[in-house]
């Protein structure tokens, strides 16, 4: 079964109601019951709200024992100010859906209809809505959440749309697609004095002169080696903007990045050594804590071999070139307990960047991946 021009039009309506409304990271409560109001009509057979924060979990029970297969979307938008003057901007100032959330949520939009109309034979199918992607907090409050017993996969499977390739086509490669990255935040405590005796005072502008650029060269490898590793320094602040105050503390905000978990472990390592060892010999205090955490995403090869068949049966084109990407995904983490994969949807060759100001979700990208993930579906449950 496949979609009517009716549903299409009620689709791209849809997609650009959540377009209008965005809502940020763990404050998707309202996107949440647009969702479930309007894929009530569908009558699945289980619904949970409330999962990792504002998440919903949708599922369709097959007539016969079989596979659990998850398609994952991201419910949040962005603290940015969208430009264009489309009619459907968001009418919500600094925030806006400049990551395309709003046409992976529509994505499974497409699918809950057609499953609401005719159920998979077999197993069962959950529609993830998942909070707060951008953070990296979702996944994580999905997966810890105790209700996810009921609907842990066997199968889990997301898209993300891509600017710069061609629209409808797909990236899809097995092993690393995204990288592995965390946030980290130091903070060096000392002592602030007159800046006419700072002497007197224990100050961190030594310690944050040393650790910028000593951070950055923990950072080596080719992007193709699996010990790539990248530091980042995002931010530095020193003291009160005055002139009388020599200052006592500091911050730097640095982001770690790696392909491979296990090499992620390691450079916290070594960026942990540096802080303490130059608030050591300067006399500071340091604290150091991690925000905004990523796991490293690798699609198992029996994942991608499904999504692969599925595009083939639907025409679709594909190859595995830019692929793993820098950038970091939280679905990394739903294939710590499933065999997982994501796919890259082209978003068109002169499309804005993911992020920027004046990026739209291309609404033709609604069918195209909805037959996709519809097709592995019937193929894995009938």
């Amino acid at each position: 079964m496949s979609l009517t021009n009716q549903d299409i039009v009620d689709l791209i309506s849809f997609r650009r109601e959540l377009h209008r409304f965005p809502e940020i990271s763990n404050e998707e409560e309202a996107t949440a019951k647009r969702v479930t109001n309007f894929l009530g009509e569908t009558s699945p057979s289980m619904v949970l709200t409330g999962l990792g924060g504002h998440g919903v979990a949708m599922v369709y029970d097959g007539a016969e024992p079989g596979p659990t297969v998850l398609f994952r979307s991201e419910l949040d938008a962005l603290p940015i100010e969208e430009l264009p003057d489309i009619p459907h901007r968001s009418s919500v100032p600094g925030k806006s859906h400049m990551c395309g959330h709003d046409g992976h949520t529509t994505i499974l939009a497409a699918l809950a209809r057609q499953f609401g109309r005719r159920p998979p034979m077999r197993g069962r199918v959950v529609l993830m809505f998942q909070p707060a992607e951008e953070t990296g907090d979702g996944a994580a409050g999905v997966v810890a959440d105790p209700r996810y017993e009921q609907i842990r996969p066997d199968y889990a499977f997301s898209l993300h749309n891509l600017p710069g390739t061609p629209l409808g086509h797909v990236r899809l490669k097995p092993g690393v697609v995204n990288c592995a990255s965390r946030g980290m935040r130091i903070v060096l405590d000392g002592k602030t004095a007159h800046s006419s005796m700072p002497e007197t005072g224990t100050s961190p502008m030594l310690a944050v002169s040393r650790l910028m650029p000593a951070l950055a060269k923990l950072g080596g490898g080719s992007f193709q080696d699996d010990d790539f590793a990248m530091v980042t320094v995002t931010h530095a602040s020193m003291g009160e903007p005055v002139f009388g105050v020599a200052p006592g503390q500091a911050t730097i905000l640095a982001t770690l990045r790696t392909r491979l978990d296990e090499r992620m472990a390691d450079l916290c390592a070594s960026a942990e050594t540096l802080v303490r060892e130059a608030a050591e010999k300067d006399g500071l205090r340091h604290t150091i804590d991690y925000h905004e955490i990523f796991v490293a995403s690798l699609n198992a090869p029996e994942a991608v071999e499904h999504l692969r068949t599925a595009l083939e049966a639907e025409g679709i084109s594909h190859d595995e070139e830019e692929l793993p990407m820098r950038a970091s995904e939280d679905f990394g983490l739903f294939g710590h307990t499933s065999k997982s994969a994501m796919f890259f949807l082209g978003a068109g060759v002169d499309s804005p960047s993911l992020h920027n100001p004046d990026y739209d979700f291309p609404d033709h990208l609604i069918a195209v991946g909805s037959r996709i993930f519809m097709r592995t579906a019937r193929n894995l449950l009938g």
